[in-house]
């Protein structure tokens, strides 16, 4: 197997970074999708980075940091990354709850 695949990798953890580097270039759902499309899973993304954009206005609005956020609703930091960043989706819970806290803050 020529070494660019598993990044000169050797031993037991050899076949982890193999399947880790056959994943990643075939993920067959991601090829299917880009090669098809979804209009309605493209139409939920760009609802989900519409979202986490207004949302990091809103706190940047009212002077909140994403560690303040995530106090706020007594999360880990990192969920509020991803939730901003547009790679992790909204529930609607999550929206009412940051909603509410972006609320009880004069604009």
């Amino acid at each position: 197997m020529p070494r660019k695949l598993t990044n000169g990798v050797e031993g037991p953890e050899y076949l982890k970074q193999l399947r880790r580097t056959y994943m990643e270039e075939n993920d067959f759902v991601s090829i299917w999708l880009e090669e098809s499309g979804n209009p309605a899973i493209e139409e939920l993304t760009q609802l989900n980075l519409d979202i986490a954009s207004k949302a990091a206005k809103a706190l940047a609005d009212n002077g909140l940091s994403e560690i303040d956020l995530a106090v706020s609703l007594d999360i880990n930091p990192d969920e509020i990354k991803r939730w901003l960043s547009g790679r992790h989706p909204f529930s609607i819970k999550t929206i009412k709850e940051i909603s509410s806290i972006l609320a009880s803050y004069p604009l």
